[in-house]
């Protein structure tokens, strides 16, 4: 998936402003610049003047750093190396972990989008990519997921 229809994602579901945005990507790592402008950029669309692709490095910040918003961060351990590639796989993850959700809740997530998962494919989209049951996480998946998500939090 697009990492621009990811950050616009998150960003709608939250109902974040851009410079709250800065400041959660920067969450992950206070030594991560970006400038409001790339932000701006990256959030239009592509038809838009102005549009830039959002960077694996800005989508990676922005989600471990919703992690630290919403969970916190634990002080006696170190800072967790970004990801330089971001992965629908990933983002599911990170999106897992941020929200606390268990496989109950993530069954409800794709089901209230629509997009009913059994267990055996929910388990296969965690997996490490190189285990044997593996299954990469489609477009058409991470969007339902998003969709459902959202619906959750911001309600009907």
């Amino acid at each position: 998936m697009i990492t621009n229809d990811v950050l616009r994602s998150v960003r709608y579901m939250l109902d974040l402003s851009e410079p709250r945005l800065i400041e959660i990507a920067q969450l992950a790592d206070p030594a991560f610049t970006v400038d409001r402008a790339d932000v701006q950029a990256a959030l239009k669309r592509e038809d838009e003047d102005g549009y830039a692709p959002c960077s694996d490095a800005l989508l990676a910040h922005v989600l471990d750093g919703l992690i630290v918003h919403c969970r916190g961060r634990d002080e006696s351990l170190p800072l967790r190396p970004v990801e330089t590639r971001v992965t629908n796989n990933i983002v599911l993850k990170k999106l897992r972990v941020a929200f606390q959700l268990k496989d109950v809740d993530m069954h409800a997530v794709f089901a209230s989008a629509g997009f009913p998962v059994s267990k055996p494919e929910l388990s296969a989209l965690f997996r490490q990519p190189d285990h044997k049951n593996y299954r990469p996480c489609g477009d058409q998946l991470l969007r339902a997921f998003l969709k459902g998500l959202t619906t959750r939090l911001r309600g009907a």
